[in-house]
């Protein structure tokens, strides 16, 4: 089930520092970031073993999840909060601010073959937002 984790942050006079070290509950396999989007969702998919990690490192964003027994939308709005998401979390990505980045740890490399795109039967998708 996905759930939010709080990442370290240093902050100073010279500005923040945000770490992710030792917190993810796998390695870090690949890394990619998702910006410049318009009023599109993004994603639409769980995964067969990949798991993942989202944050939105500037801007705001929301995810919509439902692993086959609870639907969510989860709120990233500060580089602080980290979303995990298990591979049966089936997930979309949606309003995006105009400067949003979000970037996402997985826990495998690509494989096309990796992906479900089929949503779970009989979903409302609109679920209450999740703080």
């Amino acid at each position: 089930m996905a759930e939010i984790i709080s990442l370290a942050t240093y902050a100073d006079a010279r500005g923040k520092l945000t770490v992710i070290d030792r917190v993810l509950p796998f390695p870090m396999v690949r890394i990619f970031y998702i910006y410049g989007v318009d009023e599109s969702q993004r994603g639409g998919h769980r995964h067969i073993t990949t798991r993942q990690a989202a944050i939105c490192i500037q801007g705001s964003c929301k995810i919509y999840n439902n692993n086959g027994e609870k639907e969510e939308v989860f709120v990233l709005d500060t580089p602080t909060r980290c979303l995990i998401l298990e591979p049966e979390d089936w997930h979309t990505m949606f309003d995006f601010s105009p400067d949003a980045i979000l970037m996402v740890i997985a826990s495998e490399p690509f494989n096309k073959a990796d992906y479900i795109y089929e949503p779970y039967p009989d979903t409302l998708r609109k679920p209450q937002e999740s703080k």
